[in-house]
């Protein structure tokens, strides 16, 4: 009885401490995801919008950035207290408590708007030259493993070579999350002066806002970044830090 009476007071003082204080967080991160991630300035969308939503209940960011592969198995490993995603895998067996989606990572395949395609079906990228992120065939074999096998598919890390190869003609598709596209298409123009072209959208998967979701070890730093999260978006904070990045 004495010993359920301790365990249940270090419970209550451990919960205490965190309302009243906040706690460092330690997250895992992808090493480098502009303009959501950019490890060497601690910034980017995904990275101030979460650390935001945290310090509206006093706690403290601490990024940790990893090979994309690795964050589950970081947090698996208790390496770190929360992680930016789960690519996939359910971590609830090993203690996550997932939060609300901070932000969206939208994959669209983009094409020239003067070239008039339609892409509705697999087929109609028959015949297409197709430039993507890395990863993106196997994420995607149905729509990407005829292309890979034709020899009509590369896969590109650096997403701003995306936006140029498409500008001139040298790929007719580019599979890219829509922000990231508009991103590099805007620095592009600042930098180099790009005059860009019209391009369209070709949505080919049903936009789940669940499927990309930050976990927490500590339900309660969920729920305070739930909170935070909430508060961002409600004073404006939120578009604010999109606009930072992809507002002309």
């Amino acid at each position: 009885m004495i010993k359920s009476w301790k365990i249940a007071l270090t419970v209550g003082l451990s919960l205490l401490h965190v309302a009243a204080f906040g706690v460092d967080v330690r997250m895992a991160f992808g090493e480098k995801i502009p303009p959501f991630v950019f490890p060497e300035t601690n910034s980017g969308i995904e990275i101030e919008v979460i650390g935001e939503a945290l310090a509206y209940k006093g706690h403290h960011l601490i990024p940790k950035y990893f090979p994309f592969a690795r964050i589950p198995l970081e947090f698996k490993a208790g390496a770190v207290d929360a992680a930016m995603t789960d690519l996939g895998t359910d971590l609830k067996p090993y203690g996550a408590h997932y939060g609300n989606p901070a932000v969206f990572y939208d994959n669209v395949f983009i094409t020239l708007k003067s070239r008039h395609l339609v892409i509705r079906k697999p087929e109609d990228l028959d015949g297409l030259t197709v430039i993507s992120f890395q990863g993106a065939a196997n994420r995607y074999p149905e729509w990407l493993a005829r292309v890979k096998r034709d020899g009509r598919y590369v896969e590109q890390n650096d997403q701003a070579l995306q936006v140029l190869t498409l500008e001139r003609g040298r790929y007719d598709v580019v599979l890219s999350d829509r922000n990231i596209f508009r991103y590099f298409t805007l620095k592009l123009k600042r930098e180099q002066g790009l005059v860009s072209k019209p391009t369209e959208e070709h949505r080919f998967v049903v936009f789940n806002p669940m499927d990309y979701r930050p976990l927490f070890r500590d339900s309660h730093v969920r729920d305070d970044f739930n909170a935070g999260l909430l508060h961002l978006k409600q004073t404006g904070g939120y578009q604010a830090i999109y606009d930072k990045y992809l507002k002309e």
